[in-house]
């Protein structure tokens, strides 16, 4: 763990995390979906998993991300969007494409959080308000960890993502804290930490690979760590001010 920046006088009375690859890993559990989501088109659009492949119709939603980037907030609209694109070009029935993303989404939610989160949020419940902020499309009532979170913020469905100030302020408002009584954990520099900071809230760079990505970014998170453990070391330095 290394802290960054100095401590701010106000011990937090809330804390709101990042969802995909800050509580669990999710490039495997993306990469397992797409190929249940192949194989479902393949019995029921067949001509849709003939002319496009996986890695198709990923370069397909990157290409369109580039051009759309707001779109970052919404990545369940960038998946049907890709599809309505394929079954136009290969003649299948734009009707099943809902029925598809529901088979995606089922897959997709079926994640691992790491050793550490369930014992952290247990922790964590204990002695502050606890909430999430996610660009993600992750259904926590699905997962099985929505008992944990006081509040969930989809941008999805607020229509603002990260790392847009609004968002965090709405998660720091529906607590009902200030913006310096919260502190915000994510993975990500610039959606969650340089965000976060941005809305005048501490920010904890979730830093599981070891990277020092920050220094190249130009990025100082209030903290870094590596997992529950550092964060909940370094949190408890913080309500001891």
């Amino acid at each position: 763990m290394s802290v960054t920046n100095k401590k701010p006088i106000v011990p937090p009375k809330a804390i709101l995390f990042d969802l995909d690859d800050t509580l669990w890993p999710i490039a495997p559990v993306i990469a397992a979906a797409e190929v249940l989501l192949h194989d479902w088109l393949t019995t029921h659009a067949p001509r849709v998993a003939q002319q496009f492949s996986i890695e198709s119709m990923r370069q397909q939603r990157l290409v369109l991300l580039e051009a759309q980037p707001h779109l970052h907030g919404n990545l369940i609209e960038v998946r049907r969007a890709g599809l309505r694109s394929a079954f136009a070009a290969a003649g299948e029935d734009p009707a099943l494409i809902d029925a598809a993303l529901r088979h995606f989404m089922a897959a997709r939610n079926q994640v691992t959080p790491y050793d550490d989160v369930l014992p952290g949020l247990a922790w964590l419940q204990q002695r502050l308000l606890v909430g999430s902020i996610s660009n993600g499309n992750a259904d926590l009532d699905i997962i099985g960890l929505a008992q944990h979170f006081k509040i969930s913020i989809a941008a999805a469905d607020f229509g603002v993502a990260k790392p847009d100030a609004t968002i965090f302020l709405a998660g720091c408002e529906a607590l009902g804290v200030a913006p310096h009584e919260a502190v915000y954990v994510g993975d990500d520099l610039y959606f969650d930490v340089t965000g976060a900071q941005n809305a005048g809230m501490r920010a904890v760079w979730m830093n599981r690979r070891g990277s020092d990505a920050h220094l190249a970014a130009g990025v100082q998170p209030d903290a870094i760590c590596a997992n529950f453990d550092e964060l909940l070391l370094w949190l408890q330095g913080q309500l001891e001010d």
